[in-house]
């Protein structure tokens, strides 16, 4: 077999252990999904995502679907989005076994606190954003509103909406693992990190100002977290460094 040859069939087995590892991750989120529509069910599922929202809004006050099959098809894609979040551990664990051939025995070391640590932040970070910003963005957008308006959010429009908050912010609070992964590749050291902070937080800032909607409240509600998990990230990427550690490189 030409070396040639021998290259192209080990690109191919890749592929092939690509496909088999989206497969999976697939199944994942189309069985939590399945458990999902059978209980809560959709419509219960999307009941509890307008609850912010409702609460913001005068009382006996309901949302609109303009649509003719909005009422059916917003709930379903609310339940997928839960599902990939529920499903979440099981994606970010395929993810890592693709990778885990390529490493060595002792940064495999690193793919379960990764796995486990990159689901609860992503996780963390759509509570955060259901729980504590929704509530006062809503109320901050009301207090503006004129008397002369009638507020009935489209359906679809708040499903865009909160699908696009949650992502956001899901994937905002992934700073730390990021910073680790880097210092870990040796792409970057934590003394370069720790001297561009002042740039970090303006970069925060920005982002926070792109991804949210143009209120004070909801820019800094990710803005700092940001930072704050920046800060994180310098304090584990050390650990993590130590821990991954190869046995020749602590002599």
């Amino acid at each position: 077999m030409t070396e040639e040859s021998a290259g192209e069939e080990t690109f191919i087995s890749h592929l092939v252990e690509l496909r088999d590892r989206l497969i999976k991750a697939t199944y994942g989120i189309v069985l939590a999904c399945i458990v999902l529509m059978v209980w809560p069910g959709p419509a219960r599922i999307y009941d509890f995502l307008a609850a912010p929202m409702l609460a913001a809004l005068p009382a006996g006050s309901k949302m609109i679907a303009t649509g003719v099959v909005s009422p059916f098809l917003v709930p379903m894609k609310i339940t997928l989005l839960i599902a990939f979040i529920v499903a979440l551990p099981w994606v970010f664990y395929q993810v890592w076994a693709f990778v885990a051939p390529g490493l060595y025995a002792h940064e495999k070391r690193l793919v379960l606190p990764l796995v486990i640590s990159s689901s609860v932040l992503f996780i963390a970070g759509v509570a955060f954003c259901y729980f504590f910003v929704f509530g006062r963005v809503f109320h901050f957008i009301g207090n503006f509103s004129p008397n002369s308006i009638a507020v009935m959010p489209d359906i679809e429009n708040y499903l865009d909406f909160v699908m696009s908050m949650c992502l956001a912010f899901g994937a905002t609070f992934e700073v730390p693992v990021v910073v680790v992964i880097l210092v870990r590749m040796g792409i970057v050291s934590v003394e370069k990190l720790r001297s561009i902070r002042p740039y970090a937080i303006v970069g925060a800032f920005v982002i926070a100002a792109v991804v949210t909607p143009p209120d004070a409240v909801s820019q800094l509600a990710l803005a700092i977290p940001m930072c704050l998990l920046f800060e994180l990230g310098l304090i584990m990427a050390p650990i993590f460094v130590r821990v991954s550690q190869a046995p020749e490189e602590h002599a």
